[in-house]
């Protein structure tokens, strides 16, 4: 094969013929797809043949009075009809946040929902000129690459990268709503904790969070064999939380997640003299590209004065002052 061809053949092919192709595709017509994009029928026409030149097959079988998709213009349609929307969204986002200071952050559902949400409102009231764009995701982005400012990240200190900041620790503690624990008889030992339906993440005997389930916390005060009156399972500690609102059952629940619950009483602890101990930790990590930005650094400041606040009411020991930031 002559080089020409090769370099044809491998070269990425220019987008902007993409509409019309996507156009014509829809409308299975040129004379709509035209009419659609304000163009002549011959221009939309000459747009689809040098795609079709770029991508070297034919991309429509011309009729006398209409068109349809080849097997490759099918192949092709399918991918511009995922990648166009896309990328019409950056193109409002980027226009929207133009001259706009913002933070973009990544965080797993659970914890935007039950310890970040809830105290944004207080920094979007003290920097209304900052906006803020939150993608809660258990999938862990890479820093280096991805348009992120700033992760927050659970997991023990050995799989922290250089640099992490930690936010605070917790302990995991029985817990439940007051009437349920009112309306039935008073729990005064572990054993009593089988009297009720128990909440648990369905997928913690499967994962690395084994240590989160009802079972280790038996095990840790010698009830290898106790078994609940029934199980509750979900996929989020939010939902476990939420069901434990609901009177619906008894949840072992991370102290830094439930703290405002507990503090105003919608939610008891059980058991308080049986906490258990967790190797796990809430982190901070902001991207490389962004720690120079002014709005990056306010935002950073804050969330380390809320996570002192945590700390102080989860009564976390020793202060963290001397652990927090890792060479």
């Amino acid at each position: 094969m002559q080089h020409s061809q090769t370099h044809l053949r491998s070269r990425p092919i220019s987008a902007g013929h993409l509409r019309a192709f996507e156009a014509v595709a829809r409308h299975l017509n040129f004379r709509a797809a035209a009419e659609e994009m304000a163009l002549t029928q011959s221009a939309v026409s000459r747009q689809i043949q040098s795609l079709e030149e770029e991508v070297g097959v034919s991309l429509f079988l011309r009729h006398t009075r209409a068109v349809e998709l080849t097997s490759a213009g099918a192949q092709l349609l399918l991918a511009v009809q995922q990648a166009l929307p896309r990328i019409d969204g950056a193109v409002r986002q980027i226009r929207q946040s133009a001259g706009r200071k913002s933070v973009a952050l990544t965080t797993f559902a659970s914890f935007a929902s039950m310890w970040l949400i809830p105290r944004l409102e207080a920094f979007q009231r003290d920097n209304p000129d900052i906006d803020i764009r939150i993608d809660a995701s258990d999938t862990a982005v890479d820093m280096e690459l991805a348009d992120i400012d700033i992760a927050l990240r659970y997991g023990p200190a050995e799989n922290m990268p250089a640099g992490a900041i930690r936010l605070f620790g917790e302990t995991l503690t029985p817990v439940a709503s007051p009437w349920l624990i009112k309306s039935n008889p008073p729990i005064k030992a572990p054993a009593d904790i089988g009297r009720f339906t128990l909440i648990e993440a369905g997928d913690a005997h499967r994962t690395h969070l084994e240590w989160l389930t009802w079972r280790r916390w038996f095990d840790v005060h010698g009830l290898q064999r106790a078994q609940p009156k029934r199980w509750l399972y979900f996929n989020y500690a939010y939902q476990m939380v939420q069901a434990a609102l609901a009177g619906q059952g008894v949840v072992l629940a991370r102290s830094s997640l439930i703290a405002e619950s507990l503090a105003n009483g919608d939610l008891v602890e059980v058991l308080p003299q049986h906490r258990m101990d967790s190797p796990m930790a809430y982190w901070l990590l902001v991207g490389p590209r962004s720690l120079q930005r002014p709005e990056i650094q306010a935002f950073r400041d804050w969330l380390e004065s809320q996570a002192a606040i945590t700390r102080q009411t989860i009564g976390e020991v020793p202060d963290p002052e001397t652990v927090d930031r890792m060479d």
